[in-house]
């Protein structure tokens, strides 16, 4: 079974599973290595996108790319270009969106997995394509989390998971779900 996680309490931007047991200890820096060369390259892909560096950001991606985003019209995207497009569509709706990683980017020790807690921040300023939904003026703050897959040192997948109801009652200024207690 595995012991405690190994790095520096509340100061380490990478989480390393390095204490796990393992039939084979020579191999465990080679595995720490591959979590720590998979988190960097996460966090290089979360600066393209804050950058607008669409092609630093879509470069990161394997061809064969799925992403799952419940805010997608139709998900998963599938290809380069499809996320390419749907992130257009998201940074022309919201020019001043925000990623930011709130450590640690947890990763699985043979680097293939990584974890990436966030909060965005972003105003609906212009129409979002292609489903048309009109700007609201509005601004959100949203907390999640991403799970990427990564093969040979790209991104295959990509889950998203965030609450859906509480990006929605903030950009359209109501709320959505019962208040408690009534009927």
């Amino acid at each position: 079974p595995p012991r405690r996680p190994a790095g520096e309490a509340g100061h380490s931007r990478h989480l390393r599973w390095a204490d796990m047991e393992s039939p084979s200890r020579g191999s465990r820096g080679m595995q720490t290595a591959a979590c720590t060369k998979s988190a960097d390259m996460v966090q290089r892909f979360v600066d393209a996108w804050n950058a607008r560096n669409l092609d630093d950001f879509t470069g990161h991606l394997a061809h064969d790319i799925e992403w799952y985003d419940p805010a997608m019209p139709e998900p998963p995207v599938r290809g380069r270009a499809a996320v390419r497009a749907f992130a257009e569509a998201i940074l022309r709706a919201f020019p001043d969106f925000t990623y930011e990683v709130q450590p640690p980017i947890c990763s699985s020790l043979d680097g293939s997995r990584c974890a990436v807690v966030w909060r965005i921040s972003a105003s609906h300023v212009h129409e979002l394509r292609p489903v048309g939904y009109a700007p609201t003026g509005r601004r959100a703050t949203i907390e999640g989390v991403d799970v990427l897959d990564i093969r040979d040192g790209q991104v295959t997948r990509i889950l998203t998971a965030f609450d859906i109801l509480s990006a929605a009652e903030q950009l359209l200024g109501m709320k959505l779900r019962p208040v408690p207690g009534t009927r």
